[in-house]
């Protein structure tokens, strides 16, 4: 798998940064009117704004100079007409620009947030989520930034500074040689601080990201954050990120001041030589003063131009940063991923689950194995639970079962079907979880139930609520269904919240079913309900349940016990006090108590 570089790394080369920018080319290709547009009206405007002198010169030298009203008049019809264009030509780039800038960066967007969710449960095991959302948002902020305004301004003035070049050396080569004896002086800093620019503008970034990264991880365990009065350590803490980014951003900011300084003093100092080598020509006869007044616009200009590329050039080094990560992102491969060539499953779906001398490492724990020399067979509607101490590797059946990760040695099955063989999607969706710590997204009851089957009625949604007996708080609900539940279920208590759980796997309707601690923290009255609603759910299906209260296991068919990543017994709940060992001593603490 392609690793992501992390906060702090080494940064990238110059090259490497500005190549970054390449990547975004297939989004603009989509877009070729908008592009074409941008290119043509810019062309357009530029050439605008470079044709002004011409007009002045002509004003000067041939209706001042004569006396001529006629061709004062002309010269400053065709001023305001140069302006008429110059300004339908501006706004109409600018219109072109800014939306091909908003389109493109909507693409780019969708694109990572899609390709993140198949990335893997490993990768998710060493990002931080907090990094990624500063990924989906600030990184493509930036991006966008320079492509509606930043890269537009500096291809504006690369166009305009090699224009205005290009008419100083016709309007007065000589002139144009004094001026072009600094452009050496200004070339070289622009160089040299750009680089640094590049390592300071990638720092900042990943300083934002970091605080990003430690405001995330704490508003999502407020409740926690709060309970223990941790407001200070936290903000502290988050102080602490913003201010060693802002103490980056001032390195980057002071040096991209202190660049700008040099420039427009080098250019200035330019104009300045030429401008005083002018002057001299045209007293003594030897340069005309339209000439003169035409040359000084181009320099203008063309300072102008070089002055405007200086400021937009941090940007663009910042957003070739930026796409860069995103381009790292976007290259990182999931390990798990379906097979070029999958098989399909039997149907119906028997779900018989087979763990043939399975041994795993958690790729953040290479050293530790949690299952080793493990094997199970689960029959078809058994009803097996796992039971263990804490890190006996119980949770870890599921995730292998679930395919978030791969086993190093042995094989996994479901029907005599390898599980590698498989689509993925295909796997789990023939395997419904009701997990220990329900998952409540920001929408109403219905669409949270409807999470376990898109395309599920209402009619279908309600009867896996009766079913899961969830139905009637729902419907005590302001708006029934139509209730939003807040973000993380926060308007439902915890056993209402595994109502809603049971009723997603109600309607998935899968032949597998994986339990995961769906009736711990809850009081004995919720305990019962979900109970009745879990027999339900497990009726017909093949169903493996964790569970480290041992009174909601005794009714399984099979009870596998685990320790240290080895099933180390099995039987019935009276097999298993009679013959002693482990689960009798478990079952003699919790039933003691």
């Amino acid at each position: 798998m392609t690793e992501t570089i992390e906060s702090g790394s080494t940064p990238p080369s110059p090259t490497r940064r500005f190549s970054a920018l390449r990547l975004l080319l297939p989004y603009f290709r989509k877009y070729r009117g908008l592009l074409l547009g941008w290119i043509g009206f810019l062309a357009l405007s530029s050439a605008a704004t470079l044709s002004l002198p011409l007009a002045v010169r002509v004003m000067i030298d041939h209706g001042f100079a004569h006396a001529d009203p006629a061709t004062i008049n002309r010269s400053f019809l065709g001023l305001f007409v140069v302006a008429v264009v110059l300004a339908i030509a501006t706004a109409a780039r600018y219109f072109c620009v800014a939306l091909l800038g908003e389109r493109v960066v909507a693409d780019l967007r969708r694109k990572l947030y899609a390709h993140l969710l198949t990335l893997d449960q490993a990768f998710y095991e060493r990002t931080r989520v907090g990094e990624l959302i500063s990924r989906l948002g600030s990184d493509t902020e930036l991006v966008q930034t320079t492509v509606s305004s930043s890269m537009s301004i500096a291809l504006r003035s690369v166009v305009t500074a090699i224009g205005g070049a290009i008419m100083l050396v016709t309007t007065s080569p000589r002139l144009a040689g004094y001026a072009a004896l600094v452009i050496p002086l200004v070339i070289l800093p622009i160089v040299l601080a750009g680089r640094r620019q590049q390592k300071l503008a990638r720092a900042t970034q990943d300083r934002v990201a970091d605080a990003a990264a430690v405001a995330n991880e704490t508003l999502n365990a407020v409740y926690a954050v709060q309970a223990y009065a941790r407001e200070p350590v936290e903000m502290a803490r988050y102080d602490g990120a913003i201010t060693r980014s802002v103490a980056t951003a001032r390195r980057r900011i002071g040096q991209r001041a202190g660049l700008t300084a040099l420039v427009i003093l080098l250019v200035f100092g330019a104009i300045t030589l030429a401008l005083w080598a002018g002057a001299r020509s045209v007293m003594g006869g030897s340069l005309d003063a339209g000439v003169l007044s035409q040359f000084v616009l181009y320099a203008v200009i063309s300072a102008g131009s070089v002055g405007g590329l200086t400021e937009v050039w941090s940007e663009i080094s910042r957003a070739g940063g930026a796409m860069e990560r995103i381009g790292e992102l976007l290259a990182t491969s999931a390990d798990i991923v379906s097979p070029a060539q999958p098989v399909t499953l039997a149907q119906p779906v028997r779900g018989e689950i087979r763990f043939d001398n399975v041994e795993f490492r958690y790729p953040t724990r290479p050293d530790a194995p949690t299952l080793h020399d493990f094997d199970l067979r689960v029959a078809q509607g058994e009803t097996v639970a796992l039971v263990g101490p804490s890190g006996a590797g119980k949770s870890t059946v599921f995730h292998l079962l679930l395919r978030f990760y791969d086993p190093q040695r042995g094989r996994i099955s479901i029907d005599g079907v390898d599980l590698r063989a498989l689509a993925v999607p295909e796997l789990r969706g023939a395997i419904a979880l009701v997990p220990q710590d329900t998952v409540i997204f920001g929408a109403s009851a219905g669409d949270n139930i409807r999470f376990g089957n898109a395309n599920a009625d209402d009619g279908a949604v309600i009867a896996a609520a009766q079913a899961a007996e969830a139905h009637d708080f729902i419907v005590m609900q302001p708006e029934g269904y139509a209730t939003h539940l807040g973000e993380r279920g926060v308007r439902l208590s915890g056993g209402q919240q595994q109502r809603i759980a049971i009723a997603r796997a109600l309607l998935k309707d899968s032949p597998i079913l994986l339990l995961d601690e769906a009736t711990s923290n809850l009081d004995a009255q919720s305990e019962a309900s979900i109970q009745h609603a879990l027999e339900r759910l497990m009726h017909g299906r093949t169903t493996l349940v964790i569970a480290h209260r041992l009174a909601t296991v005794q009714k399984a068919d099979r009870i596998v016990v685990l320790d240290a990543g080895r099933i180390v017994a099995q039987g019935t709940h009276a097999e298993l006090l009679r013959d002693g060992g482990l689960y009798a001593e478990l079952a003699r603490l919790q039933f003691a108590a």
